[in-house]
């Protein structure tokens, strides 16, 4: 007898969607910059560290010709090599000429910018209190741009009430562009209070994809029971959005894809929310939804916050 009973119903989710979400403008920018450069100067194209914090994208180009590496000295003498997003020590490119490389600057704009303003403090006499996460490419780029010894790493609140200047009057501050928008305004306003004379930067340094993503984060996850954070473990702003969603009072996890999702999480969840760091790219949000969608019968809504529209431009060997 053939079975003409209806399937079963799917329980109802409702899935609120963050926005905006995902790849900001300095990643789209870097992953064209490789993508370009394998497509001009043909494979391989060698790439120092991750091009940005995500195994889906550094993957991709693998499969496309790019070899990625720690060291400059693991790339070969002939081949094009890209400088990632987190930006590079002076050093770096300065090794990279010396040996006759092509190189590309993959550097993230704003990156750049606080490696700009960091050369500006020091050349002002100024030791600068660099707030930021010790280990983190980016950081270690910025340090590299100025003699040794000229910055500080402050990681923590405990870190800026109890670090000593030998000149407290010649001090300035600069952040790492992908932190805790509230933390760091607490640190600084604690370095603030303890160097009245302390000189920062005339805008935020932590980029506007960080600050809106946060903040769209925080738009949606008091209404959710529990959130999804598309991104890599060692993605620092992905990490802060998890965070963000955690100090909202809801139960968060980062995810690197669909892949990763444990089932339990769902248990008596009525709403989810899902957002991506700024290195996820948007397909493995659509992966996570159609994956939902094979286990419950989804009603899906996406909240926007600011409403991005920055581009930054190409290398000039690439822009044609």
């Amino acid at each position: 007898m053939i079975d003409v009973s209806p399937p079963p119903r799917l329980p109802v989710l409702r899935v609120v969607v963050a926005a905006p979400r995902g790849f900001c403008a300095g990643v789209d920018r870097a992953v064209t910059i490789v993508e370009r450069a394998i497509a001009r100067y043909g494979a391989p194209v060698y790439v120092r560290h991750e091009i940005v914090h995500n195994a889906h994208v550094v993957n991709a180009l693998k499969l496309q010709g790019a070899v990625f590496v720690e060291e400059l000295d693991e790339v070969p003498d002939g081949v094009p090599v890209v400088f990632s997003a987190h930006g590079v020590p002076k050093a770096v490119p300065v090794a990279a000429a010396a040996r006759g490389l092509n190189y590309l600057d993959a550097t993230c704009p704003l990156v750049s910018k606080v490696h700009r303003q960091a050369e500006r403090l020091v050349a002002l006499g100024r030791h600068i209190l660099f707030i930021g996460h010790a280990g983190h490419p980016e950081v270690i780029g910025t340090f590299g741009q100025v003699p040794p010894g000229s910055m500080t790493l402050v990681e923590t609140l405990e870190d800026a009430q109890g670090v000593t200047l030998a000149d407290p009057k010649n001090v300035g501050f600069l952040t790492q562009t992908t932190l805790s928008v509230d933390d760091t305004a607490a640190i600084v306003a604690c370095l603030q209070a303890r160097f009245p004379a302390i000189a920062g930067p005339k805008g935020e340094d932590i980029c506007y994809a960080t600050s809106n993503r946060q903040a769209a984060v925080k738009l949606i996850a008091p209404q959710c029971d529990l959130m999804l954070v598309i991104g890599a473990v060692n993605s620092s702003n992905s990490q802060r959005l998890r965070e963000v969603a955690e100090r909202a009072g809801t139960r968060a996890h980062l995810i690197q894809s669909a892949d990763d999702i444990d089932w339990a999480w769902f248990d008596r969840v009525a709403t989810v929310g899902v957002t991506a760091g700024a290195s996820a790219p948007e397909l493995l949000v659509s992966e996570l939804m159609t994956l939902l969608a094979t286990r419950f019968a989804t009603q899906v809504e996406q909240v926007t916050g600011a409403v991005e529209n920055v581009v930054f431009k190409l290398p000039r060997e690439l822009d044609a």
